[in-house]
């Protein structure tokens, strides 16, 4: 079995690196957070959970025929899932090019429901994830900060291919890896 999910990836540096100034920031407040990795950073279009190997070469194949034009989204904003009462994942925003990730969503939806996964129910929310609460140690000092660095820009995100990730948990945090990708047209 192999865990997987397809994703867009965050390739621009300063976006990152204004990720992870908000994460030491909310660091500095003693919260017991898991940061997400500077290269594990991302935009999940589907989680697939654990699959069979036969299962990943037929998404592998769906995902190389993916096709979409380049576009860019910006990611600004910071925000926690699921309210501030109760911070458990915190995000970096996306205020644009929502449409055009909402289009790639629904086609790797469409297809992946066609192979038999469960097609979203929720509404697609797109962020990228950086960091995750452990638990609720110093959450009024954190909850402080993040209204502080919730107005952050990070920049914008050049859109030029999809991937199919493998996910490896380790104690360390997961380790991805790219099984396939799509070029955009």
């Amino acid at each position: 079995m192999v865990r997987c999910f397809i994703a867009v990836e965050c390739t621009n540096s300063e976006v990152i690196e204004g990720i992870r100034r908000v994460q030491g920031a909310l660091e500095s407040t003693g919260a017991n957070l898991k940061h997400v990795e500077p290269e594990n950073i991302h935009l999940t279009l589907k989680f697939l959970g654990e699959i069979p190997q036969h299962k990943v070469d037929e998404v592998a194949e769906i995902v190389k025929d993916i096709s979409f034009n380049s576009f860019k989204f910006k990611v600004e904003e910071v925000g926690v899932f699921p309210n501030l009462r109760r911070p458990a994942t915190i995000w970096a925003g996306i205020t644009e090019g929502v449409s055009d990730l909402a289009a790639v969503f629904e086609e790797v939806d469409s297809k992946m429901g066609k192979l038999g996964f469960d097609r979203e129910r929720r509404r697609f929310h797109p962020h990228l994830t950086i960091s995750r609460v452990r638990s609720g140690k110093n959450r009024d000092l954190l909850v402080e900060e993040l209204l502080a660095v919730k107005d952050q820009d990070f920049g914008v995100v050049n859109v030029t291919r999809i991937v199919l990730k493998k996910s490896v948990l380790t104690s360390k945090g997961p380790i991805y890896s790219t099984l396939a990708e799509s070029q955009y047209s």
